[in-house]
């Protein structure tokens, strides 16, 4: 089965949906469950989160009604309730709880190193997100109380992946995704300090000033705090136009073809900038060059490409392997990428 906890409550077998007709009380006491599968939740806590102090004498057998309700309801489908002293659990890992993905996810990015495995993995963590949790089912109380944390990871997750986009120089799409989280958490310094670093990469310094403008008003008036020292040297020096915060795109390696690593991103079109940018070995090293290993990258990126016949990247992998320091010349035809030929 599968439970979607982050937004409206719903849950799928096989793709159609059970538990249409469930009670509210019903879909929060399994929502709380599902949340901390594999360890044992007492009556008392249920009837604490559930009634929020304020519960009637009949809590504890409405508790178990509910139980019986969703045993019964549930049963056809694998998912167990298990009676455990004064408590109920859910065993972990039988059933996709997208709650949990999500910060298995978030985590995971944040172990990586790869900038662009780190965007690809908050990318699936974010794309999990429906809304706050149990939009339609809990109040803000009870969901600060079983997941409050989770709104705080999901900025996060926005930061994070903000900052290894401009990494990898994907500014534009920084400005784009970050325009309503800055907008809607001032107090999020990094979110902040992202768009404006993206808004002066795109060219916009003044919309980039205007937002730190903007933050600071904010933070003085709402919290009576001045912007920290990180938000602070960042408006600086964009003020000073610091031209170490002018960062160009560099080609950042994601994808594996063969044997090789391939560049996943650059900023023109992938295979003319490769060839024309990449491929002289005979003068100085140029910018981003250290993502090319060897002169076997280009043989395999073009074949990947299309733009060489797959004998012709047999026979410069081969040359690769028997004389990998002696890489073939390389000259272009006009301006078109498929120009780029052996000599």
């Amino acid at each position: 089965m599968e439970f979607h906890l982050l937004g409206p409550f719903e849950t799928r077998h096989d793709g159609q949906r059970v538990l249409v007709g469930s009670r509210r009380q019903e879909r929060c006491l399994l929502a709380i469950l599902l949340l901390e599968a594999g360890a044992v939740v007492t009556t008392d806590r249920l009837i604490d989160l559930l009634w929020d102090g304020g519960a009637p004498a009949s809590a504890r057998g409405t508790v178990h009604t509910c139980i019986g309700r969703l045993r019964a309801a549930l049963a056809p489908y694998g998912l167990r309730l298990e009676t455990r002293h004064d408590g109920y659990a859910v065993e972990p890992d039988t059933h996709v709880v997208d709650a949990r993905e999500f910060v298995h996810l978030v985590r995971e990015a944040a172990a990586t190193r790869d900038p662009a495995q780190r965007v690809r993995l908050h990318d699936r963590a974010l794309a999990l997100w429906r809304g706050p949790l149990l939009a339609d089912v809990a109040g803000p109380g009870l969901r600060e109380r079983i997941g409050g944390s989770l709104d705080d990871l999901r900025l996060s997750a926005l930061e994070q992946r903000a900052e290894a986009q401009l990494a990898m120089g994907l500014h534009e799409s920084v400005v784009a995704d970050l325009a309503l989280p800055a907008q809607q958490h001032p107090d999020r310094e990094r979110i902040v300090a992202a768009r404006m670093t993206a808004l002066y990469r795109s060219g916009r310094q003044g919309d980039a000033l205007a937002l730190y403008r903007g933050t600071r008003r904010f933070l003085v008036a709402e919290l009576g705090v001045e912007p920290g020292s990180g938000l602070r040297t960042l408006h600086d020096r964009m003020l000073r136009a610091d031209p170490r915060l002018d960062r160009p795109p560099a080609p950042v390696y994601a994808v594996r073809v063969g044997e090789e690593w391939l560049p996943w991103n650059t900023s023109g079109h992938p295979a003319l900038e490769f060839c024309n940018t990449y491929a002289g070995w005979g003068g100085p090293e140029l910018p981003g060059s250290e993502w090319l290993r060897g002169y076997s990258t280009l043989a395999v990126w073009a074949g990947h490409l299309d733009l060489a016949e797959e004998r012709l990247v047999s026979r410069l992998l081969e040359r690769a392997a028997t004389r990998p320091r002696r890489p073939p010349r390389w000259r272009r035809h006009g301006t078109s990428a498929a120009g780029c030929t052996p000599a």
